[in-house]
């Protein structure tokens, strides 16, 4: 596959779980700094791992999820519960990934997950 179709595939999978907000309209409006490297997440990320279709985008929403908990990256935390909602998850399904990761990840970073997936099931009308 080109470069050009995996970047827009990339384009295509950011629109449809993160809203166009997250597609071409972010990674067009950054700055010379940024672009680039908005550019490659666009196209590896999402194009070709995203796209990848051996898991569904639902199973891949709540592996990212898992390992955000892990890694206790807030924001990401939060952008990823929308894409997952978006990708099919249920909130019982986000639920049981967040008491999962506090097995493996520690009680401080569910408590986090957690704290992150509920703002984010609310500002959408879930919680």
């Amino acid at each position: 596959m080109a470069d050009d179709a995996l970047y827009e595939k990339g384009i295509a999978i950011r629109e449809e779980m993160l809203g166009p907000e997250h597609g071409r309209a972010k990674v067009e409006s950054q700055p010379d700094f940024t672009r680039e490297f908005e550019e490659l997440v666009t196209r590896y990320c999402f194009g070709s791992v995203w796209g990848r279709e051996e898991l569904s985008r639902g199973v891949r929403s709540m592996i990212t999820v898992a390992m955000l908990v892990a890694l206790g990256r807030a924001p990401e935390i939060r952008v990823h519960v929308k894409g997952a909602i978006n990708n099919g998850v249920t909130k019982d399904e986000l639920r049981e990934v967040l008491i999962h990761s506090a097995v493996y990840c520690g009680i401080p970073a569910a408590v986090d997950g957690f704290r992150n997936a509920s703002a984010v099931l609310a500002e959408l009308g879930l919680e």
